[in-house]
Parts: C-alpha cells; structure tokens; sequence
C-alpha cells in the first residue's frame, strides 16, 4: 500500500515560517496557508520556537532540495494569486463601500478566507477589524432589525408597488424616517422588488365606417383642475371561465378612476355604463373633453348621443397611436403589473371582486404618486378643492 511521503522542513524554513508568523503580524493561520503547510505543524514551531527548542531536521528525515524548495514558493504564490482572484470577485462593488460595511463583509467571510489578505484588497487595516470587532454595535447598526421589519411590513402594506421614493413617503407617514438610499440598501440585502411590468395589447377595434371626433387633447393632458378631461379605453382579464372585459374612465387632472364597467362582452353597453357611473358620482360640468379611441364602442351613436347629452366634448385618437391616450394606457399597465398577472382567476365573480377593491380602496385612495406629490388621487382632489375653499 503507497503512503504519502512525511513532509520534511529545513531549520531556514522553520525559522522564516515562524518569523511571517509572528514577527510580520500575519498569524498562524494565514501563514500556514500562504505557506502551504499545515497550520498545527506551524502553531507547534512557534510554541517550539517562543521555548527555543526549534529543531532542525526531524529524525530521519532530509533537508529539502533548493528544485523542491523553488517548487513549494511557487506553489505557495500560485496559491496566493487564486485566492486574491476569488476575493476581488467576491468583494465586487465593496471597494467604494464604507469602512464599517467592508469590516461586516469580512467578518461574513472569514471563516472562508483568511482576514489579512481580505483587509489588504479592500484597503483596511487588519488590527481596525479586530478593534471593530470588540466595539459595541453603533446606534445606527442597533436600529437595523426594527428598519428592516418597518420596510417589509411597508412592502407589504403597499401590496409589492412602491420604490424606494414613495415607500420613504409611505414610512414617514407611519412615524419611521429613513433615508432613501439607506431604503434601496434595506430593500436589496431584503431581497424586496417591486412586482413587473408586462405588455399587454389593444382590444378595441378602430375599422368601421361610424362617425369619429376630432383630436382635442393633441397629446396635452395637463389640466387645473378635476373634471376638465377624462380618458376612457377597454382591456381584457383573463380568467378560467373566458375573457372579462373591463371598461374605464380616467381624470386627467388626480389620474383617479372615475367609472367603470366589467363584463363577458365587450359592447357599447360596457363602455356606455362606466360613463353613467363616472357622471353619477362626480356630477362634471358641461365643457368635460371626453377622451378615448376609435372603438366601434366608443363611436356608435348610442354612446355618442351620451355624451351630448351630459354636455361633454368628444375628442378621439389618432388612428392606431396609443400614446393619444396614454393616461388610461398607463392605468391597465399599472393595473396588470401590480394585481392581474399576480393572480390566477378561477371565475369572472372573483375578478370582479379583486379588481374593484384595488380600484376603490388600493389605487383611488392609497397609492401614492410622485407626480401628485406623494398623495393618492383621492388626496390631491381633496387637497384641491380645500385650498380653493381657503383662497
């Protein structure tokens, strides 16, 4: 049976090996492992050494050759260099980080890697970590379990929707105040995200010869004031029993949802119903722009005589070109991302049932925006008409 040849070390070698252990501030560990050699064999040569009972040569054993000598150095430096390769892998982005972030880094890593070559990569010293590590953790570090539990439940109470800007909102109102970028790091080491967006295509269907009105709008969807322009389109949801259709009206001033309609099929009859809902609980003035496509739905004189009738202004798309009614677009993208695609709908009843609470509760009355200074569209409607009263 082959045995492993009992390594043998030359006086020298003990010697230098003791001296980069303790002598350079290396340590037993690290040493041994730049030195290839087992970290006991090392420890006792110290402990023999700090006695002054350093042998020479093992009993029966030989001095090592000056080729098996240059090939151990080698060997011990090819060692040296994969090891710094895998930590500047590893430490990646840490190199612009903080001094206490890359003294956490380490202490995660060193059972892995040896802690002087770390500190040496990431520009630290090696006697700092170990007074870092006795220090007692900073207020700051104190504070990060409670943050970290203050942001999931945010998450959660803002049903996965909210980046780092409107969930600092969010947090304020609640009593907590942090920092957006300390927010982004929380979320990250959290592995919190916001939910996707996907694409989702046109339901409508512009090719008939009825009547269609003019742009009014041309793209230009700021307004004063609520009630002076809504939007209005179609979209589909999947569920398992078929297609529900969903027919919306939108304000252009708040973005808040003003009416709509669910229903198994798509006819001016869905469309013609968000619109009595949008005008039974906002009571707009005459001079509304009323805007959508070019959908049959949309153009058949039944709907249009609607809207003459609640003194509205008809205004229409341009063929094919979504981006002329962009705001309602942005609704059902927003609308999809954050609820549809999260679901799978057994019937059309439990769609309607989940779609109309994120409706009325979630998006009208609780999502923040930016564009409407971090208020939901219910706020800034209030907020409106308190300043008008207070002027």
């Amino acid at each position: 049976m082959n045995r492993i040849p009992k390594a043998v070390y030359t006086k020298e070698f003990r010697e230098e090996a003791v001296k980069l252990a303790l002598t350079e501030g290396v340590g037993v560990s690290e040493a041994a492992r730049r030195l290839s050699i087992p970290m006991k064999s090392l420890a006792n040569w110290v402990r023999a050494a700090k006695a002054g009972k350093l042998k020479t040569v093992g009993q029966g054993q030989k001095p090592l050759t000056d080729l098996e000598m240059e090939l151990n150095r080698v060997k011990r430096e090819l060692a040296e260099v994969k090891m710094e390769r895998d930590l500047l892998k590893k430490f990646g982005g840490l190199l612009r980080e903080g001094v206490a972030v890359k003294y956490g880094v380490i202490e995660q890593m060193r059972r892995d890697y040896p802690v002087p070559p770390m500190c040496r990569l990431l520009g630290v010293s090696t006697s700092g970590y170990y007074a870092w590590l006795k220090r007692p953790p900073s207020s700051r570090t104190q504070q990060e379990p409670r943050l970290e539990a203050e942001i999931l439940a945010a998450h959660q109470r803002t049903r996965e929707t909210f980046g780092a800007e409107r969930l600092q909102k969010d947090l304020t109102e609640h009593g907590v105040q942090v920092g957006v970028h300390r927010i982004k790091r929380l979320r990250k080491k959290l592995g919190l995200r916001c939910k996707q967006k996907r694409k989702f295509k046109a339901t409508t269907n512009s090719k008939h010869d009825l009547p269609v009105a003019p742009n009014q709008l041309n793209q230009n969807f700021s307004v004063s004031a609520p009630n002076q322009a809504w939007c209005g389109d179609i979209t589909y949801i999947a569920t398992d029993e078929g297609w529900l259709y969903l027919a919306g009206l939108k304000d252009l001033f708040s973005g808040e949802l003003v009416g709509y309609a669910m229903n198994e099929r798509m006819t001016k009859h869905l469309v013609m119903q968000a619109l009595f809902r949008a005008v039974a609980s906002h009571r707009p003035s005459p001079g509304l722009i009323h805007h959508t496509d070019r959908g049959s739905q949309y153009c058949a004189h039944a709907y249009q005589n609607l809207v003459s009738q609640f003194g509205m202004q008809a205004s229409m798309s341009r063929r094919g070109n979504c981006f002329d009614n962009a705001p309602i677009e942005s609704f059902w993208g927003t609308l999809k991302s954050e609820l549809v695609y999260h679901r799978r709908f057994a019937t059309r009843q439990q769609a309607q049932q989940e779609i109309t609470e994120y409706i009325e509760i979630f998006y009208n009355r609780q999502r923040t925006q930016a564009r409407l200074d971090y208020l939901s569209p219910a706020a800034f409607t209030q907020r409106f008409y308190l300043n008008k009263i207070a002027a």
